[in-house]
């Protein structure tokens, strides 16, 4: 270990230890400063002390130029630091501080080459884990079996610890270990690429528990179990030894009935390696796997890792079923303008599969919803045939649909998939692991980067540079057109000499009297929205969101290529709202963006008073409500006043971003609605709140 010096009073110190030591033994004041019991930031010597190093650490600056900055003639001593460089700081963060478990290294040898291994001891990572104070208020201690009706007839599934494995497990772990605590250990990877050059790549292994209570946090008979395996498919036949397309679960891959894998039979097969190469290959062909040499769970108790294989959302159902259906009812419908789909339209395309399902009652027990779900796999089943009959599918030998018929199984076990999702997103550990952000693996109440930033661009010319009011009132669908605008200029003029002017029913009055000199205005089609470089990484805007507002138009003589209308929903902000939450927000449909003739404003507005540029005439709908309580979807309806939509003039500024609506199909989606018409005609809508994170936060 390299010689260490004291910052204070520079004597040198043969390692850390002796500078503990020195520091408890010294008769310097500022030294006994840094061992002072009553010194709430020891090991550091004072709170400057103890915020450079944190800063250093979590929002400075590179190792090399904190050390160069430290390096300055009298610094250190000005301000009383315990350190002189980056690398002293580090020896006391990781051979001082407590924390987590501290990274050990193994060279393993593997065909002639060398490999060096980075870990954390298991145990003590279950150790920390389990004592972190700020975990137990979100962890819980012992299995429940917890029931929707008085009988106890109708079983709930939700949380890790109403499933039936962790139940099983207790019974079995009282047999050996009466009142032991049963510390189900839930282990999740990835193949992640950690460098941006030559391919560097990592398989990090992230490890939680599910869950201990505060009270029995030190309780000092407990039993870390292997309880959930979570990981991509390919991973997960590396580590099961299943043969690649098949189950990993079953050893049938029928598309209704299964036999679970045996696993004493496998591990009955592991332990014939002693008898030589062909008795165990033999042994394990016969009992459906690999030959794999002591895989890790082969000795871990109550452990079954065909059990554990967890169901894997993302790939599964979301870049797998989903995938694979779109793609078969593309073909099916001959629906050619999706046949190269990236990965964001792909990612719109299951948001708005939403609508679809929107308006499905489940049960409100999740007995009867998983019962449904068998249900609705077995008709899939059924008639997946007409797939073959239509020459897409040749067969369904594809172990992303066969798992599905394991889902319930599952839910039963260990409750609803979300408690066995991926711990961590890999671009979280990749600049964990470069020191880039601060780390919290744990509750996070502020979700950071969730506010939209954007610019707001307009075309720097119109669209069509004049449109009469009787066009716009036609062909913009906009009647009271006319009315709105004289309602704005009456409002601006009446606020611009009293703003509480605007709510007093002088209004009507000051607009019935507004003599608008001009009857056509310039008129654009389109507004967007930038993205920000926020950070300053030197990235170049681009189009995030957008809105049309636009009649249609025969651009040829076949009728595929006419422009059909397109009026956007939006959200507009009153003034009020912010980046969170749905006060001061409403949407409204987008009927007509124009700009008042400059010739026109001194004759309209007083001299001082410099209107905005672009302005938009919008039909209202419903203010916001209480979401529906299955989807959490606000629903929303067109205001109407005197038989006719409610509309109004507004400033683009005022219009947030693009809202996504959802019809309210009911049981029968209406053949005559189209894209056109629909918000015409239908009567109710949704709010989709799951199109991005950004909506999501502002209307949840």
């Amino acid at each position: 270990m390299p010689e260490m010096i004291c910052p204070v009073c520079n004597k040198k110190l043969a390692s850390i230890t002796s500078y503990s030591q020195h520091l408890a033994q010294t008769s310097n004041p500022v030294c006994r400063a840094l061992s002072n019991t009553d010194n709430i930031y020891a090991l550091f010597a004072s709170k400057i002390d103890w915020e450079m190093a944190r800063w250093a650490k979590l929002r400075g600056p590179s190792s090399t130029v904190f050390s160069d900055l430290l390096s300055i003639k009298g610094l250190g001593e000005k301000i009383g630091l315990s350190f002189k460089n980056s690398c002293e700081l580090n020896m006391i963060i990781n051979n001082e501080l407590p924390g987590c478990p501290k990274f050990k290294c193994e060279q393993i040898i593997i065909a002639d080459q060398a490999f060096d291994i980075y870990y954390h001891d298991i145990i003590e990572c279950i150790k920390a884990l389990f004592s972190d104070p700020k975990s137990t208020q979100y962890l819980v201690f012992m299995p429940k079996h917890q029931y929707a009706d008085e009988d106890k007839t109708v079983r709930l599934y939700h949380d890790m610890h109403t499933g039936k494995w962790w139940w099983d497990c207790q019974k079995k772990l009282n047999k050996e270990c009466p009142g032991a605590t049963v510390i189900p250990v839930i282990i999740s990877s990835d193949k992640t690429q950690v460098t941006m050059f030559r391919n560097k790549t990592a398989y990090p292994v992230y490890l939680t528990i599910g869950n201990i209570l505060k009270e029995i946090r030190q309780k000092p008979s407990c039993h870390p179990v292997f309880a959930c395996f979570i990981r991509d498919y390919p991973e997960q036949v590396l580590a099961t030894g299943v043969k690649t397309m098949e189950c990993l679960n079953c050893l049938s891959a029928r598309d209704t009935h299964f036999q679970p894998r045996d696993l004493a039979a496998v591990l009955d097969a592991l332990a014939t390696l002693d008898e030589g190469g062909v008795a165990f290959i033999h042994a394990c062909t016969e009992a459906g796997i690999k030959p794999i040499i002591h895989p890790f769970w082969e000795t871990l108790p109550l452990a079954n890792i065909f059990e554990s294989i967890m169901p894997d959302i993302l790939h599964q159902l979301y870049q797998g079923l989903v995938k694979h259906l779109i793609d078969w009812l593309s073909e099916a419908c001959s629906i050619t303008t999706l046949s190269r789909l990236s990965g964001t339209k792909h990612n719109q395309i299951c948001r708005f599969l939403l609508g679809i399902i929107i308006d499905i009652r489940l049960p409100n027990n999740i007995s009867e919803t998983l019962a449904f779900l068998n249900e609705a796999l077995e008709l899939f089943h059924e008639n997946k045939d007409i797939f073959v009959d239509l020459g897409i599918r040749n067969s369904f030998n594809l172990p992303k649909l066969h798992f599905a018929l394991h889902y319930t199984h599952m839910i039963r076990m260990y409750g609803t998939t979300d408690n066995y999702k991926k711990i961590l997103r890999h671009e979280q550990y990749i600049q964990w692991k470069l020191g880039a952000t601060e780390f919290h693996p744990g509750h996070q109440t502020h979700p950071p980067d969730m506010s939209f930033g954007h610019s707001q661009r307009m075309p720097k010319h119109p669209t069509l540079k004049a449109i009469t009011f009787n066009k716009i009132k036609s062909d913009y669908s906009a009647p009271y057109f006319h009315e709105s605008l004289a309602h704005y200029i009456a409002r601006v003029k009446l606020s611009f000499v009293n703003e509480n002017a605007t709510i007093t029913p002088a209004l009507e009055h000051h607009a019935a009297n507004v003599h608008i000199p001009f009857q056509a205005v310039p008129v654009f089609h389109k507004v967007k929205w930038l993205s920000v470089d926020a950070r300053d990484h030197g990235d170049l805007p681009v189009t995030i969101d957008s809105i049309h507002a636009r009649p249609g138009w025969c651009s040829g003589k076949f009728a595929s290529d006419d422009v059909t209308p397109q009026f956007d929903t939006a959200l507009v902000n009153d003034g009020t709202g912010g980046p969170v939450g749905i006060e001061g927000y409403q949407v409204a449909q987008v009927q007509v963006i124009f700009s008042i003739p400059p010739m026109a404003i001194p004759m309209l507005f007083p001299s001082t008073f410099h209107p905005l540029k672009h302005l938009a005439y919008v039909e209202w709908f419903s203010a916001f409500r209480a979401p529906e309580h299955n989807h959490r979807l606000h629903k929303v309806l067109h205001v109407v006043v005197n038989g006719e939509h409610m509309a109004s003039i507004i400033p683009v500024t005022n219009i947030y971003r693009s809202a996504h609506f959802i019809p309210h199909f009911c049981h029968v989606a209406p053949c005559d609605w189209t894209s056109t018409n629909v918000l015409d005609e239908c009567p109710h809508f949704f709010v989709n709140s799951y199109i991005d994170r950004h909506t999501f936060v502002t209307l949840c």
